[in-house]
């Protein structure tokens, strides 16, 4: 029997070739297990500069840049501008001495907001069972769905992202398989506009050669200890025993003896909390400027509050962090009396934190955080009696965002942003 094929284009399931018998397309997905699986991890590509290219068509052919001022640093790169080299974190004068012909665009919170809730009605048309993780990305598992939509899950999802595509201007890419580990590392191989599939029997042969980096949430610094204890790629984790990793990692070598095997039984869970929204700034030189640091702190703040607004939600702590010029790193918390999901109390509350420590500056890092979080009906009900002038202010900021929403980020500007 041929293996199971899928045309990406006119959804024929055909038989395995390198074009569709039926239309001719090029974009054929054969695998074994295609028809089988179904937990998919749903990226899309370059989602924030897709979204300026979909609003202004004038951009499609350009290498687009989506960032703040030159002391900033890059959200998000299109394909464009990363065959330059630009990528995501990249100090923004570095990306413009790669790429000095891209369009830079601020970036605009309240509308990949509302792009991503197109993204997400078309997902929930599928299943409940929908994770987020972020504006561009979610688990989605299609276990069971089959005689509902008289569909497999791999054409339902090749069904879908050419929707996003056709109908909202933006590509995403799929990953197949039959956990959430897998299939969020699938995601990843053929961007943009791929769909890769990891089946049940291939799964050792794959992950053995694989970079311990490529396990979802070990940074730099947990592949610096992997690689200390001589653990390069994920073949060099399966010659430990399971108490020799948690000893010597704690939680984390449990986690990491289960991946390197491909187990992952987390669920994909519709009702997971988000359970913070930060933001951070690297600068390309250290910094010790009050003025200047008081500008970032000040955008940092505007980011988190509208990343928080476009969720309708607020947090009661609000979190800064410092990284000084020695690379250690200062976390500072603030609880308040009540949740806020105003940039002006945020603010304040961040500078009071940051004053206290600017002995200590010059800084590289500064970033900004709002956590325990909940929904934006319980916040900001009380008026600070020790601060006569916050109900106008607050007030100040719902018009501004009323404005700003109507007629475009930049509509208003505060001087602060400026410094």
């Amino acid at each position: 029997m041929s293996r199971p094929a899928l045309c990406r284009d006119c959804l024929a399931r055909i038989a395995p070739a390198p074009r569709c018998a039926r239309c001719g397309s090029p974009r054929v997905r054969a695998h074994d297990e295609l028809f089988a699986l179904s937990i998919a991890h749903l990226d899309c590509d370059a989602f924030y500069a897709s979204v300026e290219k979909r609003d202004d068509p004038s951009l499609r052919d350009r290498p687009v840049i989506v960032g703040g001022d030159l002391r900033g640093v890059v959200s998000a790169a299109c394909y464009i501008a990363r065959i330059y080299g630009v990528r995501s974190a990249m100090p923004m004068a570095e990306a413009l001495r790669r790429c000095p012909e891209a369009a830079v665009i601020r970036p605009r919170g309240d509308r990949y907001a509302q792009v991503s809730r197109l993204i997400r009605d078309r997902m929930e048309a599928l299943t409940p069972a929908i994770e987020p993780l972020s504006l561009d990305e979610a688990f989605i598992d299609l276990t069971g769905t089959e005689r509902l939509h008289g569909a497999p899950p791999a054409e339902m999802l090749a069904r879908l992202v050419q929707e996003i595509e056709a109908e909202i201007g933006v590509t995403a890419s799929v990953g197949l398989s039959h956990n959430k580990f897998l299939a969020k590392i699938a995601s990843d191989l053929d961007k943009p506009r791929g769909f890769s599939v990891i089946g049940r029997a291939e799964t050792a042969a794959f992950l053995a050669p694989q970079p311990v980096s490529v396990i979802w949430g070990v940074g730099a610094a947990a592949t610096a200890s992997l690689e200390a204890a001589g653990i390069h790629r994920i073949a060099d984790l399966l010659r430990w025993e399971r108490r020799e990793l948690e000893a010597r990692f704690g939680q984390l070598g449990a986690r990491l003896w289960s991946l390197a095997r491909g187990e992952d039984a987390r669920r994909v869970s519709p009702d997971a909390p988000i359970k913070s929204i930060s933001n951070e700034t690297t600068f390309p030189h250290d910094i010790s400027d009050p003025d200047m640091l008081d500008g970032h702190l000040w955008r940092l703040a505007e980011k988190v509050t509208d990343r928080a607004k476009a969720r309708d939600m607020a947090g009661r702590v609000v979190t800064l962090k410092l990284k000084r010029g020695d690379h250690r790193l200062l976390t500072r918390r603030h609880g308040l009396r009540e949740p806020t999901g105003l940039a002006d109390r945020v603010y304040r509350v961040a500078r009071d934190l940051m004053g206290r420590e600017l002995d200590k500056a010059p800084f590289r890092l500064i970033g900004l955080g709002l956590s325990d979080l909940c929904r934006a009906e319980a916040a900001d009900a009380t008026p600070d009696l020790l601060d006569p002038g916050a109900l106008r202010r607050a007030h100040a900021e719902r018009v501004t965002d009323g404005i700003r929403a109507r007629f475009g980020p930049d509509a208003i500007v505060k001087g602060r942003s400026l410094r």
